[in-house]
């Protein structure tokens, strides 16, 4: 079924002590506002995760693929729409008509295509160029992180050579102890019915996704973390009834105390529930 309603939405997740996001260019340190010192992750990092847990929960269903993975190159994925499709290949682009059948085809069997939008344009069987309907900003920590650099022993050497100075070597971890951050994000219903077809069954498997998308991705490098919070802004038009920045500004999260934050607890969130004129707040977690 067409999206008939436009949404915002805000989460809150946490870490503790772990590496929600690192950075490559910083040793895969946790990504850091040098200017400020407040945490950040990237929307590449949150889409990854969402992406991780359709696949888990949707595995050969129908319409359920998952394109951005690393399983196969990208344009061979593209050939396999026109053979799909049964148009004629290598043509790189020339036919336009085409290059739509097959952006369709993308569209109807890759979830994240449907979602998020994908660069298709590439190789001998291009499938165009689709801007998703949703769109996540970037994370950032409600407060100042600090990160620690921990020293780990490792038991175990990948050389002989290396075995030649001692059975064991030093290693580091750099954690974050605790950070809350918020993250947001937008679904355009006009987008989604223009270029991609995104559903409301879509919809509410982007839901769950954002529920449950720590809850599989667990690792000794990211520590715990969880989602905590996930405030959903409902339109009743497709276009929208109020501007996004306002109703962003509804969720306030504020530190209670001066002292470096450590749990969830030591944050506290109001919400004013004065809703414009046709937006709806649901409270999904």
């Amino acid at each position: 079924m067409a999206i008939k309603n436009r949404y915002e939405f805000v989460m809150l997740f946490d870490v503790e002590n772990g590496n929600p996001n690192g950075d490559p260019d910083a040793g895969n340190s946790p990504r850091v506002d040098a200017e400020t010192g407040y945490g950040y992750v990237t929307d590449v990092c949150l889409k990854r995760k969402i992406r991780n847990y359709v696949e888990l929960c949707k595995a050969g269903e129908a319409g359920y693929n998952i394109l951005i993975k690393p399983d196969k190159a990208l344009n061979t994925k593209f050939s396999e729409a026109y053979q799909a499709e049964g148009l004629k290949r290598k043509q790189r682009g020339k036919n336009t008509e085409d290059v739509k059948k097959a952006c369709a085809y993308m569209c109807r069997n890759y979830f994240d295509v449907r979602v998020f939008g994908a660069v298709m344009s590439t190789g001998d069987d291009p499938c165009g160029i689709v801007r998703g309907p949703v769109q996540i900003n970037f994370a950032r920590s409600l407060s100042p992180v600090n990160i620690e650099d921990i020293t780990i022993t490792r038991q175990a050497r990948t050389t002989e050579e290396r075995t030649e100075t001692g059975d064991t070597e030093m290693g580091k971890k750099s954690v974050i102890p605790y950070a809350l951050y918020r993250g947001e994000g937008y679904i355009s219903a006009a987008q989604a019915n223009k270029a991609t077809d995104m559903t409301e069954e879509d919809v509410e498997l982007l839901w769950t996704a954002i529920t449950n998308m720590f809850e599989h991705d667990h690792s000794a490098a990211r520590g715990k973390m969880c989602m905590r919070k996930l405030y959903v802004f409902k339109h009743e038009s497709v276009l929208g009834n109020c501007p996004s920045h306002i109703l962003f500004d509804k969720i306030m999260v504020t530190q209670k105390e001066d002292a470096p934050p450590r749990k969830f607890d030591d944050y506290e969130i109001y919400i004013d529930r004065q809703m414009p004129s046709g937006v709806k707040l649901i409270e999904k977690l």
